[in-house]
């Protein structure tokens, strides 16, 4: 959805330092560290790439030691080779190769191998369109293209939080259209969750705010929604914070109302990350680690072109298959590029391609493919019919109740809510 660039409080240069991987952009100040605050992604987080962290830090306490400086100087020179290695192929030893081929038979096989154990998957509003959710981007059906009617000054706008705060009427009448539990989840939604009961599943990162996932049985330690979802909201007003359920943020939008919180009569907005607003803290937290065992990763309907979300792809280990099922492909750019920074690196037809494989089309048929190849296909088509037939007998019963995961409404709280919402 809307922008997912997390905003930090940028220090003076002499407090801050940039970690110098291109594909880590964060911004950690010197010590102390700072802690997470709720919903702030970057303010005081230290560098997550191993070790970099700790050369700066030695650099800091020390700057007149030539010893320590000589050091710091040997591992930059260090980390500049290895980037040069890795990034432009210029010497170096070659990446292991894991996949007996660059193909969806190679990941299923690799995916079925005993060196397969953790499997992250990186997700967008493509795996959702055949639920009837439009995406935002694709030209005349997309979301962007078919907000004339809202009076916007420019389509982003309705994801602007500074425009939400002064103008929420036309977020809350999108929302009416868009609003939980009135979608099914996908057969890419069911996919992900035969990982999970397979024990596959190390987690899902999610751009969208539909909670499909969650509807599709997933877990949510094993779910990080990274730019929010209607699941809960907030009182915008920093001195009350109240939160609010799923239901109680459904009967006001259906009601035509805009919704006021009921102990300030502050704006009530959903959690869920729009434009101007820092993502989850457990977005950073989780990725540090997760990203560092994932033996692969599955990308499915996504253009890669939201950060952070995007840069995910390049933290994986370099010897870390990473599949792409989508109608393009994506996450390609130039090697001089990904050096600076700017892209996610990945390589599909050049001569140096080794790990990333791109199955081009519908998400739902690529996971119908791959379970297909991996001897799930009738296993994934029955679960889809048992949980599809169960959200129609529930929808008969409780009328609103399509898709919406029979959540409750949470106990109202004061403080310290999330910071997340849609990109």
């Amino acid at each position: 959805m809307p922008g997912g660039v997390a905003v930090g409080k940028v220090a003076e240069r002499s407090a801050n330092q940039r970690c110098p991987r291109g594909a880590c952009r964060e911004e950690w100040r010197r010590p102390p560290p700072l802690p997470m605050a709720e919903g702030d992604g970057t303010g005081g987080e230290r560098c997550p790439r191993r070790g970099l962290g700790d050369e700066a830090e030695r650099d800091a306490e020390s700057p007149g030691s030539d010893p320590e400086l000589g050091a710091s100087a040997d591992s930059d020179m260090e980390l500049l080779r290895s980037l040069l290695s890795r990034t432009l192929g210029l010497g170096g030893e070659k990446p292991e190769k894991v996949l007996e081929e660059l193909t969806l038979e190679g990941v299923s096989r690799f995916l079925q191998s005993e060196r397969c154990k953790n499997v992250v998957c990186m997700v967008g509003a493509g795996i959702s369109t055949s639920a009837g959710i439009p995406d935002f981007r694709s030209p005349g059906t997309g979301l962007y293209s078919n907000l004339q009617s809202y009076d916007l000054p420019y389509p982003e706008a309705i994801f602007e939080i500074s425009f939400f705060k002064e103008h929420p009427e036309p977020f809350f009448a999108l929302a009416r259209e868009l609003y939980p539990g009135q979608f099914k989840p996908t057969l890419c939604h069911y996919f992900m969750r035969l990982l999970q009961d397979k024990g596959l599943l190390l987690r899902c990162y999610t751009q969208n705010i539909d909670t499909l996932e969650r509807v599709a049985g997933l877990e949510p330690e094993r779910l990080v929604e990274a730019h929010g979802s209607f699941f809960t909201s907030h009182c915008l007003r920093p001195g009350c914070r109240r939160q609010y359920g799923l239901p109680w943020m459904r009967e006001r939008i259906f009601s035509s109302l805009v919704p006021k919180c009921e102990q300030c009569q502050g704006l009530v907005k959903p959690d869920i990350v729009f434009f101007g607003e820092s993502l989850p803290s457990r977005f950073f937290t989780l990725l540090q680690s997760d990203f560092q065992q994932v033996d692969l990763l599955i990308i499915m309907g996504t253009s890669l072109q939201v950060q952070p979300f995007a840069s995910l792809v390049s933290r994986v280990p370099t010897n870390t298959p990473r599949l792409l099922i989508n109608k393009e492909k994506t996450g390609q750019s130039d090697p001089l590029m990904s050096l600076m920074g700017f892209g996610c690196g990945m390589d599909f037809d050049s001569d140096k391609a080794y790990r990333d494989v791109a199955w081009l089309g519908e998400c739902d048929k690529g996971c119908l493919e791959l379970a297909e190849l991996l001897g799930w296909k009738k296993e994934l088509e029955e679960l889809v019919r048992k949980e599809h037939a169960a959200i129609d007998a529930k929808a008969t019963q409780g009328g609103n109740g399509k898709a919406g995961g029979g959540s409750q409404d949470p106990p109202p709280q004061s403080g310290g809510g999330t910071g997340a919402p849609p990109h």
